[in-house]
């Protein structure tokens, strides 16, 4: 008939004039509202209309301009496609990139943080929380997966992949499988233990997995950052002299999960309970180092194994406070065990 024609040519006009005013506005259109890249994240609930979603974008600081939103998504004929889910968004985004963004519906990524000291065990529990990977999964991937990579060709047979989970901040992609997440992990760390630091290791008589698995006891040692050379020099005093190094992080690491405190490395521990943990990993009782690292050391360990502090220390003593008495005798040694000892 003829109003319907009358209606659909005025539909047409309309969306070539708005076709026309948004080719008139292309340059904001492709332009970020700010050069700021930190990620926002920004969640659209089902059901949410185009409208609100500007008006929300834009007291963000994600787009400079609600009606433009709106009128881009209304003449692309996508308003009513916009996905409900998490999005991670960015002010340096161009309008164009966050409409296209918002239709698919690409879920967040997640960001998790490990913590330096941790060992493999109390990672994959805080994957399996936040609903990355199951624990056990993970876990029989560090010990039994095959990756590529050459810093682990001379860790011994049997070991997993204990010490070389680098502790960092991550951004993990939705549906990232547990290699996948494991191989970020590696990656970073073949990028933090650089060619020059393989060469200082390597002149201080050391492989990659020896000095990892320094650095791990380091790491659970150490509380202040100025003791870590330190802490790093009595072990390898101990080690050149043929002592047990009598750390008492291997003896927790191999006594394991605690099922009453819900703990992994079990604290207070008596002297009478670590001498009785019969595990290769326990250097009260097995000469050397642990077959490998107890968890997953941090830069700062590491370098100072590669670089630890010149001394005559071969015994050290936990203070209270965070800090550590540090001797060359085991008469001093006894002494400071009398002054801080509970």
């Amino acid at each position: 008939s003829e109003s319907n024609t009358i209606s659909v040519e005025m539909s047409s006009l309309r969306r070539s004039l708005l076709g026309f005013y948004l080719g008139f506005r292309q340059g904001e259109i492709e332009r970020p509202a700010s050069e700021d890249s930190t990620p926002l994240l920004f969640t659209i609930t089902p059901g949410e209309t185009a409208a609100t979603i500007a008006t929300r974008l834009e007291r963000a600081g994600l787009i400079g301009d609600a009606l433009l939103f709106r009128l881009l998504v209304r003449y692309r004929g996508v308003d009513g496609q916009l996905e409900a889910g998490d999005y991670q968004l960015r002010p340096n985004m161009s309008l164009e990139e966050i409409v296209d963004l918002l239709q698919h519906g690409r879920p967040s990524e997640a960001t998790i943080t490990i913590p330096e000291g941790w060992r493999a065990e109390e990672i994959a529990e805080m994957l399996e929380e936040r609903e990355l990977v199951e624990a056990e999964e993970f876990l029989r991937a560090v010990r039994e997966g095959e990756f590529e990579y050459d810093f682990l060709s001379d860790r011994p047979e049997g070991i997993s992949l204990e010490g070389y989970l680098f502790p960092d901040t991550y951004s993990i992609p939705p549906d990232c499988q547990t290699a996948q997440i494991i191989d970020m992990m590696l990656a970073n760390f073949g990028r933090r233990f650089t060619p020059e630091m393989r060469q200082e290791a390597a002149r201080g008589g050391m492989s990659i997995h020896e000095v990892l698995t320094i650095a791990s006891l380091v790491e659970r040692e150490a509380r202040i950052p100025e003791e870590r050379p330190i802490i790093a020099s009595v072990y390898l005093n101990r080690l050149e002299a043929g002592w047990l190094l009598e750390s008492d992080a291997t003896a927790q690491y191999a006594l394991g999960y605690q099922e009453g405190t819900g703990q992994w490395w079990k604290s207070p521990i008596s002297l009478g309970e670590m001498t009785q943990i019969d595990s290769p990993y326990n250097t009260y009782l097995y000469p050397g180092l642990p077959p490998g690292p107890i968890c997953n050391p941090g830069l700062a360990s590491i370098q100072a194994v590669i670089n630890p502090a010149e001394t005559d220390y071969m015994f050290l003593y936990h203070k209270g406070d965070g800090s550590h008495a540090f001797t060359k005798t085991y008469e001093e040694h006894l002494e400071n065990q009398r002054r801080y000892g509970e």
